[in-house]
């Protein structure tokens, strides 16, 4: 697969330096036996001497004067350096001065800032200058583009020192590298784009309050409305054009790591409908771009409840799966940018369907049945597909009860129950106990749907209520040794320390299996609520570890000290029902 380094190199990478022709050897060979003016056909004659009795060849060289040789010449098979006294005295001298010259790196400090925020602002307005002067005569302009994208390129020094990102913004340069993303020249727009990645970018080590500086500079400067009307025109079958999305997702996604940035993204600018767009776009192999806006709206999906009813009011839920529905059976390349691809599309269907308009539209585009299939013959979409399922069918609002109808509507009880009874993973387990508790919760009392779900309890002599306890000795196991570490580390602390410390030890409490454990309790006391038989299995089973409904009473009381007074009618739902719970316990 091609690497990242290979498809975005800068534009002015150098290229690879050519080897020399080689010469041949061969030539070499004859030119060292054949004299100019020789003749190959005849031979020398193997006499040192000529007829007139004078020697042949080269004059031989002094008899032994050892400075005549060169200093590595101690063999005295060198007629010495071949240079006169001058021409080594002058070599010497360079010598000498070479070895006193050190090198002074330049200082980059306010003032070099200053220099080079004006020499900036300067290659900018002249370029300008001359492009309206000369619009028809683009060489007698290229020349100050050129320098434009030197001194741009040079800018990437500063994410070496953030110290200057505040003063960078406020003498208005961070205003001037935006401005160049709506330049004419698309290749300009594609370094400032990536320079400003560059500097965003989380790997630089800048505080917070330098970052912020640079940022709400960029964003005075309408960076996100740029950025968007860049991506209407770049031509991504241009390797140049596709690195710039590339770069300008990357400014996105920095910019988004910021509290509240996502949410004024997805609400305030075109950006959310090009994403739907882009992960549409069909390609004959997945691109980088295609995966990175995938996950990009992930990301400010999950952001706030207005962007997931903007991105609903964009038919999101039909996009999405209408794409996943290709994944209902085939799996993407393990370890691949399609896999990275399909996981975000499930991700951010996950957030949709939170929404109670979310829900109306997952039942309606068939999003229930599409993943009951997965649920039987896809590998990768099965543990997906049912986590879709447990947020789609949460009981957050009446809406939830519309889409566990529809569940059992489409014969998907057979489905789950069965997968419930397999040796699954923890993952795979907390899933299905949360839709059993939404099921037990949102469905009517008198309904078809819900007589049927309790029978499927009850059905093979209680084996789901059988597993449903195995599970619940494993969670409560688990706990109660947490449990212990945590009051052991009491003991030793004063009260204020303690409060320091409850939501370390809450965590490490849900780690160990807190929520599961009180999802299992619901499930429990919603079937003894239900039905006589359930209630005297689950009574039997539970006096095999010494236990009793008071266990199960007890867990369920701490879900309810758990829950704070709001004005959220959900959290007071939950309780009302939780304290009912309690009275047949």
């Amino acid at each position: 697969m091609t690497s990242i380094d290979d498809l975005f190199k800068k534009p002015n990478a150098p290229g690879k330096r050519k080897i020399e022709p080689l010469t041949d050897p061969e030539k070499v060979y004859k030119s060292a036996k054949i004299s100019a003016n020789s003749d190959a056909k005849q031979p020398r004659a193997s006499s040192v001497e000529d007829d007139d009795g004078e020697e042949a060849g080269p004059q031989l060289p002094p008899e032994s004067e050892e400075e005549d040789y060169g200093p590595d010449d101690e063999e005295g098979r060198f007629f010495g350096s071949g240079l006169d006294e001058g021409t080594k005295d002058a070599m010497d001298y360079l010598d000498e001065q070479d070895g006193e010259e050190t090198f002074i790196p330049e200082k980059i400090d306010s003032s070099w800032l200053k220099k080079t925020a004006l020499n900036f602002e300067k290659r900018i307005a002249k370029n300008a200058e001359l492009r309206g002067k000369y619009e028809e005569e683009p060489q007698k302009f290229m020349g100050s583009e050129s320098d434009l994208d030197d001194d741009i390129k040079a800018l990437s020094i500063l994410s070496e020192h953030s110290e200057l990102y505040a003063e960078f913004a406020k003498l208005g340069s961070a205003a001037k590298l935006v401005s160049l993303l709506s330049h004419e020249n698309t290749d300009i727009a594609i370094d400032a784009i990536e320079i400003i990645s560059e500097l965003t970018d989380e790997d630089v080590e800048a505080e917070q309050e330098q970052w912020d500086a640079l940022v709400d500079g960029l964003m005075e400067a309408d960076i996100l409305d740029l950025l968007t009307q860049n991506f209407d025109r770049f031509d991504e079958t241009n390797d140049s054009d596709r690195s710039g999305v590339y770069h300008a997702l990357g400014v996105i996604e920095h910019l988004i790591s910021r509290p509240k940035m996502a949410e004024t993204i997805g609400e305030t600018t075109k950006l959310l409908p090009w994403l739907v767009s882009r992960i549409q776009v069909k390609e004959a192999r997945l691109g980088q771009n295609k995966q990175y806006a995938a996950e990009i709206l992930s990301i400010i999906l999950q952001s706030s409840d207005s962007t997931r009813k903007r991105f609903l009011e964009l038919d999101g839920v039909d996009t999405l799966l209408t794409i996943l529905a290709a994944y209902r059976k085939r799996d993407p390349q393990k370890d691949s940018e399609e896999e990275e691809y399909v996981e975000n599309l499930f991700d951010a269907l996950t957030c949709v369907v939170d929404e109670p308009e979310g829900k109306a539209k997952f039942v309606e585009a068939e999003g229930v049945e599409l993943c009951l299939i997965m649920l039987k013959e896809g590998k990768m979409s099965k543990a997906r597909a049912l986590t879709v399922l447990d947020h789609a069918l949460a009981d957050r609002t009446d809406t939830s009860g519309d889409v566990c109808q529809k569940l059992v509507e489409a014969e998907g009880l057979k489905r789950i129950f069965s997968l419930f009874m397999k040796k699954n993973d923890s993952s795979t387990n907390e899933h299905l106990l949360g839709i059993f508790s939404s099921l037990l919760k949102s469905l009517p009392g008198s309904s078809a749907q819900r007589i049927r779900t309790l029978a499927k309890f009850m059905e093979k002599d209680y084996e789901k209520i059988s597993k449903t306890i195995v599970l619940r000795r494993d969670y409560a196991t688990r706990l109660a040794a947490v449990d212990q570490r945590i009051k052991r580390e009491q003991t030793n602390l004063d009260l204020a320390d303690r409060e320091a410390m409850e939501d370390e030890w809450f965590s490490r409490r849900l780690d160990a299996g807190l929520f599961c454990l009180q999802t299992v309790d619901v499930i429990l006391a919603w079937l003894v609520a239900e039905d006589d038989g359930a209630k005297k299995k689950i009574q039997e089973l539970l006096a095999k570890r010494n236990e009793t409904l008071a266990d199960v009473k007890r867990t369920i009381q701490g879900q309810i000290d758990q829950i704070h007074v709001s004005d959220r009618a959900e959290e007071g739902a939950l309780k009302d029902m939780l304290q009912t719970l309690l009275s047949f316990l």
